[in-house]
């Protein structure tokens, strides 16, 4: 996965789905304390973003050529226990083979706040195009789903927000090197999602603090 990853690295750091949004500007608007960590932080777009804000972030990736500060998966962070005022991670959790550790580990290494955003699950469809496309996707989740996942990590969700907005198809496969016969079964399994090119997306928004 990491080497896959690596291959595609600029086009994340570059992609315009990824640099900016509403969801990334509620990030920094939920985000408290000094210190942050940005978990599966790919492009670098979020630790940006919260530096620029003043907070101090470290950024964790399992890809090399992601460059980040650590690299490591997220179910096996290398710090200790409450390291971090909040831990953060966007557009991510969906390539995570056990969420639930990766929530534990990440509620682990956070004094206070876990915040999330990922796609939100939309039916079975849009998960086969999703694997095809990409091969590290594991699943997306509904909003139920989450408010358990933070139960168990023992954290309380204090505020959920579902973003809608829309996004090139043609680059967000473009970006995972997803082209031929697999592109056009993409294509053909969200064909009630694309309109004139732009590919209708939502996702999910979690502000948890620990309890």
């Amino acid at each position: 996965m990491t080497d896959r990853w690596s291959s595609h690295a600029q086009a994340y750091r570059e992609s315009d789905a990824h640099r900016s949004g509403a969801d990334l500007e509620l990030l920094v608007e939920w985000a408290e304390g000094r210190t942050a960590l940005d978990v599966a932080s790919g492009g670098g777009h979020v630790a940006r973003r919260l530096r620029e804000s003043g907070l101090e972030v470290v950024t964790v990736d399992p890809a090399p050529g992601m460059q980040a500060d650590v690299l490591s998966s997220a179910d096996h962070l290398p710090f200790a226990d409450g390291s971090f005022d909040v831990v953060v991670s966007r557009i991510a959790p969906h390539h995570f083979p056990d969420i639930s550790a990766a929530l534990i580990e990440m509620t682990r290494v956070s004094r206070d706040l876990v915040l999330v955003v990922d796609n939100l699950y939309r039916g079975e469809a849009v998960e086969e195009a999703e694997r095809l496309r990409d091969p590290t996707h594991v699943r997306t989740y509904g909003e139920e789903e989450w408010r358990e996942l933070y139960q168990r990590a023992g954290v309380a969700v204090e505020a959920v927000e579902l973003l809608e907005s829309e996004i090139d198809v043609e680059a967000w496969l473009a970006r995972a090197g997803c082209e031929g016969d697999e592109a056009e079964r993409v294509r053909a399994l969200l064909a009630d999602r694309i309109h004139e090119g732009r590919l209708a997306m939502t996702r999910i928004a979690i502000r948890g603090r620990k309890r």
